[in-house]
């Protein structure tokens, strides 16, 4: 009896329980002009990030959305009915993912970057020294490139030459803060000098004259410049 007690107060308590709001996901239910909820709010978020204007995000599927769900539908290939069903509320959040991700890694690249050029401007002023892996007696040009790298956990090989044999070329007009910059002081393609692009068109290296210092990439510099590798 009271086993029987306590099971039906239990139902009594569940069914007194506020129930749990579930989001539905794009692509559930048919979005058309009328729609209202936040289903809407999430197409509308949606097409803006993407570049289609859905105006404001309201929450009220108005022409305005309408108009951006029919040219994104066009974009994609889709019957450009402007409204969101299973196929159109799939490709849409498919693409809206993609966008985020590589938004995200684009970030993480430049903390990368980042971390990299703070760490390699500590030690401007540290002499040069031919071999020179360490701040403590001083470094060589691919010795301190090795070094500022490592202390953000990416290993390099040794020398310039093998430098330039690993990670991706880069274009001279689309170098970004944090690629390697590799020279030929013979001007013969033999590489015998690199060091770290900072951006605005300048980069740090540890030179014979002045040890670690930032240059700017004129005249000189690009006559003995040879190519950019990213290693990120």
């Amino acid at each position: 009896m009271k086993k029987l007690i306590s099971l039906v107060i239990l139902g009594a308590l569940l069914m007194l329980a506020p129930a749990q709001t579930v989001q539905a996901a794009i692509g559930d239910t048919l979005l058309k002009v009328g729609t209202t909820g936040s289903e809407v709010v999430q197409v509308q978020t949606k097409l803006n990030s993407l570049g289609y204007n859905a105006g404001k995000v309201d929450g009220i599927f108005g022409s305005n959305t309408q108009g951006a769900v029919k040219a994104f539908q066009s974009a994609q290939s889709l019957s450009s009915d402007g409204v969101v069903g299973p196929i159109t509320g799939n490709r849409l959040n498919t693409l809206y993912a993609t966008k985020v991700s590589q938004k995200s890694n684009t970030q993480s690249l430049q903390e990368k970057a980042n971390a990299i050029i703070s760490t390699g401007k500590k030690y401007i002023g540290i002499p040069y020294l031919w071999g020179g892996t360490s701040p403590g007696t001083g470094f060589d040009c691919s010795g301190y490139v090795q070094y500022v790298f490592a202390q953000n956990g990416i290993s390099l090989p040794r020398v310039s030459r093998d430098q330039y044999k690993v990670g991706t070329s880069v274009d001279f007009n689309n170098l970004q803060p944090g690629d390697l910059v590799f020279f030929s002081f013979a001007k013969n393609g033999i590489i015998d000098h690199d060091g770290i692009y900072v951006g605005n068109g300048q980069f740090i290296n540890s030179s014979s004259s002045k040890g670690v210092t930032i240059y700017d990439l004129g005249p000189y510099w690009k006559s003995v410049y040879v190519g950019a590798k990213s290693v990120l």
